[in-house]
């Protein structure tokens, strides 16, 4: 089974900083490093990585930093062909980086803002006859109309929509075009109005989003681990203990590997543990595509 991304790439300005900045505040940094990224692109590089047969569908600018972008997934593996090059900027996003791997991030479009339906008519979805599917992975770095028609077009298919960044106000019938959801637990909380700060608020938030619509819904937590509901099961899986060294990405590695795993037909339990093992290698390094680690060393991980 096959994986197609469709989202955002975005290169990464990150800075190092001994805290997060407080509005007004002016920090002095430690270190800077420019880091191919976006939501899409790093959930692609992490599928890629893990051994998946993996397609990016997206577009970049025609600046020095798209052709970049493009390199960095053609070197992890991924399919761009699919990747359309537009006038103007490639999208950006501006991280800083405390000192215990915590962040802040701010995301321009560029090139991202201009993926519309056209888009979609170019998602290299199977059309069912000889019975293959694929597994289509969005996020909420391109517009929501467009996500919404990609669901609507993969209704054969498995969705996985990592709703960030969070748009708490989705239509009535977005969620039933959804068979999984990935919020984290700010996303959670925003979507079905429940403060998620624990494993039990989790799954009332998730539930709440269930009875919206969305078959499954996995609440990532954090160094709390990850809450599951689906129709036949409601769990907790607690989160691998690392040192963190930097938590970018950590939510797009968890969702490439996910992705990998149901594509290889492991249950959903199993599933979440191979994601979760994916994020947590993710956090022990620095910048967010150079950090997805290899099916190797999941495997590894996970024997030791």
């Amino acid at each position: 089974m096959s994986i197609i991304v469709f989202g955002s790439l975005n290169m990464d300005l990150v800075a190092q900083v001994p805290c997060l900045p407080q509005p007004g505040e002016t920090l002095l940094g430690t270190d800077f490093i420019t880091v191919p990224g976006g939501k899409g692109a790093n959930q692609a590089v992490a599928a890629a990585r893990l051994g998946a047969s993996t397609t990016m569908v997206g577009r970049v600018g025609d600046d020095g930093f798209g052709s970049l972008l493009c390199h960095s997934l053609t070197a992890s593996g991924v399919v761009t062909d699919a990747v359309l090059t537009s006038p103007g900027p490639s999208g950006v996003a501006l991280i800083n980086v405390d000192e215990l791997g915590e962040n802040q991030i701010v995301v321009v479009p560029g090139a991202n803002g201009k993926v519309d339906i056209t888009d979609v008519d170019r998602l290299p979805l199977p059309d069912g006859s000889d019975g293959k599917t694929s597994i289509l992975l969005m996020q909420f770095e391109i517009a929501l109309t467009v996500v919404q028609a990609a669901a609507k077009r993969a209704k054969d298919h498995c969705v996985i929509v990592d709703p960030a960044p969070v748009q708490p106000h989705l239509p009535a019938d977005f969620y039933g075009l959804v068979d999984i959801l990935t919020p984290n637990q700010t996303e959670a909380s925003q979507l079905s109005g429940v403060k998620v700060s624990s494993v039990a608020t989790a799954m009332e938030a998730a539930q709440v989003l269930r009875q919206r619509g969305a078959s499954t819904v996995i609440v990532k937590l954090g160094r709390q681990g990850a809450v599951v509901a689906s129709q036949s099961e409601v769990f907790h899986r607690p989160a691998f203990q690392v040192d963190a060294v930097d938590t970018v990405a950590a939510g797009d590695a968890f969702n490439g590997g996910l992705a990998v795993a149901l594509a290889e037909e492991k249950s959903l339990r199993d599933a979440v543990e191979w994601a979760s093992a994916v994020a947590a290698l993710s956090v022990m390094k620095a910048g967010a595509q150079p950090s997805m680690p290899t099916r190797t060393q999941v495997e590894h991980f996970l024997l030791s």
